[in-house]
């Protein structure tokens, strides 16, 4: 019986981890790029920012099998015309 819990914790556990979606905190994040095209994935980075009342800012794209799209979270108050979006659409911040 007791090699049975740790056996049952580890197979609890061999099902954690990440999955075929985004991946991310407040700070940023990476949306697997063989699984969403590119407006797919800038609108899931945005959605995803603003649970955190932020805006998004592509950081990189690794376009091949495997690769991923990376996004920062950024506050308003640091995001420019050049790379702020929400929601895909450019932010016009005066």
């Amino acid at each position: 019986m007791r090699r049975a819990i740790p056996l049952l914790v580890l197979l609890l556990l061999s099902g954690c981890g990440t999955g075929p979606g985004l991946t991310g905190n407040d700070t940023g994040g990476i949306i697997p790029y063989a699984n969403y095209d590119h407006l797919a994935a800038t609108e899931m980075a945005a959605a995803h920012c603003a649970r955190f009342n932020k805006f998004t800012k592509a950081t990189a794209v690794d376009p091949q099998y495997g690769g991923y799209y990376s996004f920062a979270c950024i506050w308003p108050h640091k995001a420019t015309r050049s790379y702020a979006t929400t929601r895909s659409v450019p932010v016009e911040l005066k």
